[in-house]
């Protein structure tokens, strides 16, 4: 075996691949002569057909399997005798006809793992978040619950903001009605913003039994072509007002929620207990990104298309799964900057791993294990399908991984403390916008 290689760029590669004649009809010959004594044909007894007709009739055949073989074969043994590390499938263009006696010629275009030097991480400047549970986010967090579990007690008075509200509406634009303009008896909660802000402002002041016409006006945005910009008037009929009724912290209440004990202390440990561990999940989700920003930053990085091309497919699959719908039909252009990101990271945090030796800590494997089975009503049943399942427990093994990168860069960066409240650290959009 013959083998020229062609740097084209930083990563792409070009290697011909000459195979002698021999190496291949040797193997079409074998063959063969394997198929001798079982092959039928019409005219000849069972393992009795000569030679020269199984040649003649399967030769092309076979000689097509051996080339096949023989060009995944030998591109492995030609990119290991190069030292090359791979990434993804090659093309390959065959230069020469598959005939007997005649060399086989072949190109193959590919592309190698990025050379990555690590670097410059002493550069980077970290805020690390530093938030505690007080008692304030406490009694928020329980009127949260409360309201959540709230019930709706009719009144007799006029709706206003926080009310539900059952109404009959008839939409019309222009003078016509139009698709999904009428509903009878629909439900508004008050200041939610479900429906457009003009409607929900119309029904504010109404008591039950009361009819009135509204201007609505649509926003350039809205999702119907028809309705885009206009104004449409909605006739409404209010049918009845409810008012929120928040439960009592009590022992009924509390045994809803499955807590150990049945007083409001007990209840607050508990509810206290669970937004910690969210919010310690949370800064450390926040650190890890800020690194992983930092390193990406830092770093430029050639990234081979097949490895971006796999993980496309990867994010169009986590797509699919947590909108319950297909994204076969979302062009691969909307996926790839996060499967760029994806690759590059890994990338870097691979050569991380092997320049500096970094190992798998057991013993963390399993204590994230175990603060993963933590959050669930059965956790040693989900830590024992964690541990049969070879896949699922490489996740935990990864995150495990990415926490020592973490650590590592902490410990190159400059760190500063960044004390926050709880809710800036949860709800940091709703802190934007305020």
């Amino acid at each position: 075996m013959q083998v020229s290689l062609e740097t084209t760029g930083n990563i792409d590669r070009k290697m011909t691949v000459t195979l002698p004649a021999v190496q291949i009809d040797q193997e079409v010959e074998k063959r063969l002569k394997a198929m001798v004594g079982r092959v039928r044909i019409d005219g000849f007894r069972p393992g009795k057909v000569p030679f020269p007709v199984v040649k003649k009739r399967y030769a092309d055949g076979v000689r097509y399997e051996v080339v096949e073989k023989l060009l995944g074969s030998s591109f492995q043994e030609a990119a290991s005798q190069e030292k090359l590390r791979v990434a993804g499938l090659p093309e390959i263009d065959l230069k020469s006809m598959m005939e007997e006696g005649k060399d086989l010629e072949y190109v193959a275009s590919f592309q190698v793992y990025p050379e990555i030097t690590i670097a410059g991480v002493d550069t980077l400047a970290i805020s690390r978040q530093v938030a505690e549970v007080t008692d304030a986010d406490l009694d928020k967090m329980i009127e949260t619950i409360r309201t959540q579990n709230r019930d709706w007690q009719e009144v007799a008075r006029a709706a206003q903001v926080g009310d539900m509200v059952n109404v009959d509406f008839d939409g019309t634009l222009n003078g016509e009605a139009f698709e999904g303009g009428a509903a009878q008896d629909y439900s508004v909660e008050l200041g939610v913003g479900r429906m457009l802000k003009d409607f929900e402002d119309g029904l504010v002041g109404m008591s039950a039994g009361e009819e009135k016409t509204i201007d609505v006006a649509f926003p350039d945005t809205y999702h119907a072509e028809n309705l885009k910009g206009q104004t449409a008037q909605f006739k409404l009929s209010l049918q009845r007002v409810r008012e929120a009724v928040l439960p009592e912290v009590n022992e009924d209440f509390i045994q809803k929620f499955g807590v150990e004990g049945s007083s409001v202390e007990s209840f607050r440990a508990e509810v206290k207990k669970n937004m910690q561990r969210e919010l310690d999940n949370k800064l450390k989700t926040n650190l890890k990104q800020q690194v992983m920003d930092g390193l990406a930053a830092l770093h430029n990085v050639d990234i081979p298309k097949s490895l971006v091309q796999d993980e496309i497919r990867y994010v169009r699959d986590e797509f699919s799964q947590n909108a319950g719908t297909s994204a076969d039909n979302i062009p691969d252009e909307l996926f790839a900057p996060q499967a760029e990101r994806r690759v590059k990271l890994g990338l870097l945090v691979g050569e991380i791993i092997r320049q500096h030796g970094l190992q798998r800590d057991p013993a963390r494997v399993e204590a994230m294990l175990d603060t993963v089975a933590a959050t669930y009503e059965e956790p040693q049943a989900l830590k024992d399908y964690y541990r049969s399942n070879r896949q699922a427990m490489q996740t935990i093994e990864a995150a495990v991984m990415e926490e020592m990168i973490v650590e590592w860069t902490l410990t190159q960066a400059t760190v500063t403390e960044e004390t926050c409240d709880f809710d800036s650290v949860m709800n940091p959009s709703k802190q934007a916008e305020a």
